[in-house]
């Protein structure tokens, strides 16, 4: 049979841009006007980005370990962004933050300000490129109200891209949300009943002062430490198991070593820590501890029976976030 031609009105529609394009339903004909099947054209494109995973969304910038604490361990935190060639006019800051009201991508204040969310869902395989995304369109959002979850262009800018790579980035820890309004002690109604619910969820968090990415949390049976690291893997796991077997792995007497977890890209040891022990009294051994990483981490000799055997224990108790 002759191959049937396609009809003239869509192969002539007019064409559109990548950012352009909406999402149809995967065999309703591609918005852009190219006559195929969505699934077969841009939906193809949008397929491959959203499983194209990247291992270090947050690699590259200023305090990548804050970065990954601050998406999955800490309840409550902002920090400030600065964006390449200042901020545009009318927004008089950018804020990151942990979570935002109604789980928005970001919202821009009725002052202006943008915050951008953190802890969401992701349209894609790159967090860096949603939130890239995101933040543009919140520059631009009306002040007053919030922007919605988009799909970023394949190619589309990174937060990397974006943002001042020469900026410190220094996550300030909350004990609840009042970030989330302005003037928030003077919050009345449904405003301070959710933020009364909101807060009553947060586990209390600390940072740890001096060591990137360590966080000290409050839990109903005991406390924890947990250090998001930027050393490599095998690196890391080495100098731990080796520690582990000298019984130098702890923070103190009633502390210990108990795994750790694996989330974009860098690993997270976690140590149990007693309900008496807060964030003030875990400063100083957590602070020793790391001088005795950073030794344990210069030894390239290989592993004895013992310190494989820890390795191996470490490893089992290991779990992926992300």
């Amino acid at each position: 049979m002759a191959k049937k031609r396609r009809p003239q009105s869509q192969a002539a529609a007019p064409q559109i841009k990548d950012g352009e394009v909406p999402v149809v339903g995967a065999r309703e004909p591609c918005p852009c006007g190219s006559g195929r099947r969505y699934k077969a054209c841009h939906g193809r494109r949008a397929a491959h980005a959203a499983t194209e995973l990247v291992q270090r969304p947050f690699e590259g910038l200023p305090g990548e370990c804050d970065w990954v604490a601050l998406r999955e361990l800490v309840p409550a935190a902002t920090a400030e962004l600065t964006l390449k060639g200042g901020l545009p006019e009318g927004v008089p800051a950018v804020k990151l933050a942990t979570v935002l009201p109604m789980a928005w991508p970001a919202l821009r204040r009725d002052n202006g300000t943008v915050l951008l969310g953190l802890q969401n869902d992701t349209a894609s395989g790159d967090i860096s490129r949603d939130l890239a995304d995101t933040l543009q369109r919140a520059l631009v959002a009306e002040p007053g109200t919030p922007v919605a979850a988009g799909r970023p262009a394949a190619d589309g800018p990174r937060l990397q891209d974006l943002l001042d790579l020469d900026a410190p980035f220094e996550p300030t820890v909350h004990t609840g949300f009042e970030f989330w309004v302005e003037n928030a002690e003077n919050a009345t109604g449904e405003v301070a009943a959710s933020l009364e619910r909101a807060n009553a969820a947060a586990i209390p968090t600390t940072r740890i002062p001096g060591l990137e990415g360590a966080y000290w949390c409050q839990a109903p049976e005991k406390n924890h430490l947990r250090w998001v690291t930027s050393y490599p893997e095998e690196q890391l796991l080495d100098a731990l198991a080796r520690l582990h077997a000298a019984g130098t792995s702890s923070l103190g007497e009633g502390t210990r070593l108990v795994g750790s977890f694996r989330a974009h890209g860098l690993v997270v040891p976690v140590w149990d820590l007693p309900s008496s022990m807060d964030a003030a009294a875990v400063a100083e051994p957590a602070a020793a501890f790391a001088e005795r990483l950073t030794k344990a981490l210069a030894t390239d000799a290989p592993l004895t029976a013992e310190e494989r055997r820890a390795r191996g224990g470490l490893t089992n108790r290991q779990v992926t976030l992300s």
